[in-house]
This record gives structure tokens, C-alpha cells and sequence, in this order.
């Protein structure tokens, strides 16, 4: 697979676009990431700028090399050759998901995947549980990996969106179904939380709609967690780097990171935590060592990569 990124901080969308795609000529796809308020304007130059592309964006913090912003960054991926691209989106995520189910479905049979030479990429606006659960049903039985994320960044009041061939989509997925014609596609997970040495939790009252943790073992769940860790209730959101939430699966720890309190001492997450979840109150682990043995083993799997897509 031929590719390039490309990146601009220029705040004037046409000059931004015109620095990012200076040297993409002809390509198949466009994964695009900015910030909120340029979503759509940028979204519609790249459209302009290449009518015959498959592109999908989203808003939220990103990074190229040793640039990290919220805000003012452009960034650019285009899949130039050597490889099979369709997007779609997929709508009613918080209602009925599985009526656009055939979009992705025609996306991989477009695609026709290999063994591990395929991934789908996807940006949603919201119930990502519900949407990853819903694209596994095709996915799965293909073999086509799935990596994305949420919109990051929406103002306050504010809907949030994707974009994808041309139109915003607010209540949605845009995704991206990606075969690589002349090598492998490899996908890691990396953590760097694990189990802080405390005792197992049970959710046992949450608001799935919210991502709201009411309790955790029958009492106020921040509460627990501010006892157990001796960070102040007030505190707690600000300590979501060093010791979020992590809900157990079998051998895997799946990350919930905090991001408000409730009048009831609930805990509100970016990701849902189900009734009856074994909640465990993480710690930080030594994030570099981790690094690079994920480094590591990328290099025993691909030497010489042709694209390399993170999401943190």
C-alpha cells in the first residue's frame, strides 16, 4: 500500500487544505482530522479538491510527529495506491443501527479481504458500544479488524459530527473500509492502566444513556472511589490520568475515564459501564517500558511499514 500524510496549522481553511494535500496527487482515500468548527468547510474542499475519493473526518485532538493540538491542526491521511478503498456511514446510532447495516456490508464485499490485509477505521458521534457491537456482525465473520474512536471536542450545547463523501452526519458513524493490496494490515493494543492492588467493585446502578456510574457495591460510587484512593470528590476527574476506572473482561481491562460528577456521587464516563460490571480502580504503569515493547513487537511484524494509524 502507497500512502502520505499530510499536515497544515494554517488557520484559513483553503490555505490549510492546499498545504496538507501539496503532495497528494490521485488518491483512493482521505481520513481527514481538525477541529470541530472547520470539520465541514475542510470536508468540503477535500470533496472539491478530489470528487472521485473516498473521505471520512472527524473533529477531536490529534497529532502529527511532535505537533499536538485541540485546535488549528490539519491532518491529512491519503491512501494513494496499492490498495482497496470504500467508505460509508451508518446512522441512527442511538436508535437503530442495524437498518444501515448493509452500507458496510457492501463495503467489505467491495473490498474483498484477504487474510489480515484489511481494516475498517471509524469516527462516531456517540453509543459506541451499541455501534462497535453492531459493525462486529459483518466484520467478524470476514476477519476485518475495527479500530476508531468518538468525536472529541464538541462545544457545549453544541451536536456533534462526522463527515463522509461530502455530507455531516450527526447521530453517526463514518467508517472506512481499508485492503492493503501488497502487504499485511497488523493491529495492536496497547494499555498502559492496570488493576492499582484495591478490591473488585460491582456497578450495581448505572444510566447506560448518561454513561453515568451511579453506585458501585450499593453505595455512591464516587464515594468509593474517593475512600479507596483518598482523592477528594471534587477531585476526582482531575486524577482521571493517573487512576480511571477500568471494567474487567476475563484477562482484559477496558478503560472508563471520568469526566464529571454527579449531585447523586455518580461518575459520569466516556465509556458505559453495564450493571453488574467488576470495576477495578486503575493506576498508571510504567507507560514507556510498555511503549516500546508495542514498538517492539511492530517492528517484528512490519519492518518497513507503509502507514502507521494511532488512536489514543
Amino acid at each position: 500500500m502507497k500512502s502520505i500524510v499530510g499536515s497544515s496549522q494554517k488557520t484559513e481553511s483553503s490555505a490549510a487544505v492546499a498545504e496538507a494535500c501539496a503532495q497528494i496527487k490521485n488518491p483512493a482515500g482521505i481520513i481527514f482530522l481538525t477541529d470541530y468548527d472547520r470539520l465541514e468547510q475542510i470536508g468540503t474542499l477535500l470533496s472539491q479538491n478530489f470528487p472521485d475519493t473516498e473521505i471520512i473526518g472527524t473533529a477531536g485532538i490529534s497529532y502529527h510527529n511532535t505537533v499536538i493540538k485541540e485546535k488549528g491542526l490539519l491532518i491529512v491521511t491519503a491512501i494513494l495506491g496499492e490498495a482497496s478503498v470504500s467508505a460509508g456511514s451508518i446512522s441512527h446510532l442511538s436508535t437503530s443501527p442495524l437498518s444501515d447495516l448493509y452500507r458496510l456490508e457492501q463495503s467489505v464485499n467491495k473490498v474483498s479481504p484477504g487474510r489480515n490485509n484489511t481494516v475498517c477505521i471509524e469516527f462516531c458521534t456517540n453509543d459506541e458500544e451499541v455501534l462497535v457491537s453492531t459493525m462486529n456482525i459483518v466484520l467478524q465473520k470476514k476477519n476485518v479488524s475495527l479500530v476508531g474512536g468518538s468525536v472529541f471536542g464538541t462545544p457545549s450545547g453544541k451536536t456533534s459530527f462526522v463527515y463522509c463523501n461530502g455530507h455531516m452526519y450527526g447521530d453517526a458513524c463514518a467508517y472506512m473500509v481499508i485492503r492493503n493490496l501488497s502487504g499485511k494490515v497488523h493491529v495492536l493494543r496497547e494499555n498502559i492502566y492496570g488493576p492499582a492492588g484495591g478490591p473488585a467493585h460491582i456497578a450495581t446502578k448505572v444510566n447506560l444513556k448518561k454513561k453515568e456510574l451511579i453506585e458501585l457495591d450499593n453505595g455512591p460510587a464516587s464515594e468509593v472511589y474517593s475512600k479507596e484512593t483518598g482523592v477528594p470528590v471534587n477531585k476526582i476527574v482531575d486524577n482521571v490520568l493517573k487512576a480511571p476506572l477500568g471494567r474487567v473482561v476475563e484477562t482484559e481491562v477496558f478503560i472508563s475515564s471520568m469526566n464529571g460528577i454527579g449531585s447523586n456521587g455518580s461518575i459520569t464516563n466516556y465509556k458505559r459501564i453495564n450493571e453488574n460490571d467488576t470495576i477495578y480502580i486503575l493506576k498508571l504503569l510504567d507507560y514507556k517500558k510498555i511503549n516500546e515493547e508495542t514498538k517492539n513487537k511492530m517492528r517484528q511484524l512490519c519492518s518497513r511499514p507503509s502507514l502507521i494509524f494511532c488512536v489514543n
